[in-house]
């Protein structure tokens, strides 16, 4: 047997027409729905990018325990099981996370692997003349990264030279070298269409588009509530459409491939994602802030499993991302270990037998969530601040960088985790870049409002999915730091005491700051560094927002303005605070000797 995993980086299904999209031009989507099974509740898991990728190696979820971060020491990776047990695993890939602090465990767990540089602000051509940025969107957030892109794409002019390409380029080149071998699998992993959503003039010619606004591409959102025009996200869109469409076309040579060498006989294809996004649904761009809609987490799978030999069939059976590795393990004969919580699809496919009833999700410091395909029920945190707060690792790196010493001061080490295999494991305190009490418990019926608009009050099915919430967790053995957050028993039974809904306070007002009411001031001129710096400054952020003014703050935060992370936060610095603190630093001159020591 022979395994090739195709996987897109956030793709949204509802883009896709073999899931009813209409107007997208994407023949090999449905060319695949019709060689292989399509899921249509499948569910992602960990939020967002690494932490989905720990539960496809590991197969049980991250976001209980741990935000962003590497495979662990005491992790089961099941490309690492599969290349021990004698099956050649390679993975070829332009997701440039796997090669930064918070990925850089995962792809030594292939055999062999392949990287190509250039996406999304990967550090790589260097420059250090400030490019020309006037075709560059305003943005609140990453800005380094948006200087780097606008760089890389220097080097990126022709289809060819694009990470994509060579990513596929190199996936079938590992595939057509192996036809005549068995026992191997292959990892196609492309970074599109995640933003920034950058392809070619073929691909936006397939799509009927208005002028960029202000003349300028707007091609990568930031993760906030929508400011923008009807004409700039139709722009955005389109372009998001246009790249899914390069990505249509690279999967079209994988199936090209399979054709022309009838491996359709003895290779298993599986064809996934790790999550979506929005672009312009309830009212939010991005991901990672608002709750987790089914446009970010009711995610894209196919599956075509040669011993059963099923194709053009759809199951309605709830799976999720978790499942994806103990299906490879079962294709090539092996046993889940007893950490796993996934279950091989290979049941599913063939006879539509479910495998689980619930599928769990969420984000580190972000809502609890579980749905059984039909009700979704999204749990907020009951204290304001969204704390307790903790993540367990050996591992202490975020996204981009390590953990601070100052919040390494803070660590314990504390006894073993059921999962850990007796290691004792590091308790860091956290913070999250959200604060779900902001949007408050939901709970939807995707049956009747498939679009999540009309949150219900129901405290019989509340009751019902809150023991499926808390059963999940406590399979997942959930830190004691979880329940207290979420309100929620750890031991006992849920009574009507942890009921929320038409209880709780009234959500957070999320308004909108208009950039215009702040023109001039010091919340939208200096970054956080600077007001930090000067001690006149640091003592109005600490007498408004308090002690997370000591804290250790991640590096993207403090080059941004208060007003930044304002705009692509929610809760963490409310709208009432940034006119507090405007008031309070206008017309003010900060200590500049301070602000250089």
């Amino acid at each position: 047997m022979k395994a090739i995993v195709v996987m897109f980086d956030t793709l949204n299904r509802k883009f896709l027409p073999p899931y009813g999209a209409e107007g997208i031009h994407a023949p090999n989507f449905e060319r695949l729905a019709s060689r292989s099974v399509q899921f249509d509740n499948c569910y992602g898991g960990s939020m967002p990018c690494m932490p989905a990728r720990r539960e496809m190696h590991t197969a049980r979820h991250n976001f209980l325990h741990r935000g962003w971060g590497p495979l662990e020491p005491f992790d089961d990776s099941i490309p690492q099981m599969l290349t021990e047990a004698g099956v050649y695993t390679h993975l070829v890939t332009d997701h440039q996370h796997y090669w930064l602090d918070g990925g850089a465990t995962y792809h030594p767990r292939f055999r062999t692997f392949e990287l190509f540089r250039g996406q999304e602000g990967d550090e790589w051509k260097g420059q250090v003349a400030d490019p020309d940025m006037t075709n560059v969107t305003p943005y609140a957030s990453n800005r380094d990264l948006r200087r780097q892109d606008v760089i890389n794409r220097q080097y990126l002019a022709d289809e060819a030279d694009h990470p994509q390409t060579k990513t596929f380029d190199a996936g079938l080149n590992f595939i057509e070298t192996n036809l005549a071998e068995d026992h191997w699998m292959v990892q196609i992993e492309t970074f599109d269409p995640h933003e920034p959503f950058f392809s070619y003039e073929k691909y936006h010619q397939l799509y009927s588009d208005v002028a960029p606004p202000g003349g300028r591409d707007f091609d990568w959102p930031d993760y906030k509530e929508v400011t923008e025009s009807a004409e700039e996200l139709a722009h955005l869109r389109a372009r998001y459409s246009a790249l899914l469409s390069m990505c249509d076309a690279s999967l079209g040579r994988v199936l090209d491939m399979m054709d022309a060498h009838s491996m359709w006989d003895d290779t298993m294809l599986i064809v996934c994602t790790d999550h979506g996004l929005l672009l312009g649904e309830h009212d939010w761009l991005g991901k990672n802030v608002p709750p987790f809609y089914d446009e970010t987490i009711h995610i894209p799978l196919f599956i075509w499993d040669p011993r059963s030999g099923v194709a053009g069939e759809r199951r309605d059976q709830v799976v999720q991302t978790v499942d994806l590795g103990p299906t490879l393990l079962d294709l090539f004969g092996l046993q889940t270990t007893p950490d796993m919580q996934g279950e091989s699809l290979a049941s599913v496919i063939a006879d539509s037998r479910p495998i689980r009833e619930t599928a769990l999700f969420g984000i580190h410091g972000g809502h609890a969530n579980i749905t059984d395909g039909r009700y979704v029920y999204m749990r907020a945190a009951v204290t304001p601040d969204n704390q307790p707060l903790v993540e367990y690792t050996l591992m202490p790196t975020t996204m981009r960088g390590r953990m601070p010493v100052e919040l390494l001061e803070a660590a314990q080490l504390v006894p073993p985790l059921s999962f850990t295999k007796g290691a004792p494991v590091l308790r860091v305190p956290a913070l999250a870049p959200t604060n779900p009490a902001a949007f408050g418990t939901l709970l939807f019926d995707l049956q009747t409002d498939p679009e999540q608009r009309h949150p219900l009050v129901d405290d019989a099915l509340e009751m019902r999915m809150a023991e499926l919430l808390v059963a999940a967790m406590r399979q997942a053995d959930a830190p004691a730091e979880q329940y207290v957050r979420l309100g929620l028993p750890q031991a006992g039974t849920v009574t009507n005491a942890h009921l929320v809904l038409g209880r709780q306070p009234a959500a957070t007002d999320t308004e909108t700051l208009d950039p215009n009411d702040f023109v001039g001031s010091a919340v939208a001129t200096r970054s956080v560094r600077e007001l930090l710096d000067d001690p006149t400054s640091r003592e109005v952020l600490r007498g408004v927002l308090g002690e997370i003014v000591d804290g250790p703050l991640p590096a993207e935060a403090l080059q941004m303005t208060l007003l930044d992370i304002a705009t692509v936060t929610v809760g963490m610095v409310p709208p009432a605070a940034i006119h507090a603190i405007a008031g309070l630093l206008d017309g003010r001159e900060p200590d500049t000797a301070a602000s250089h020591r």
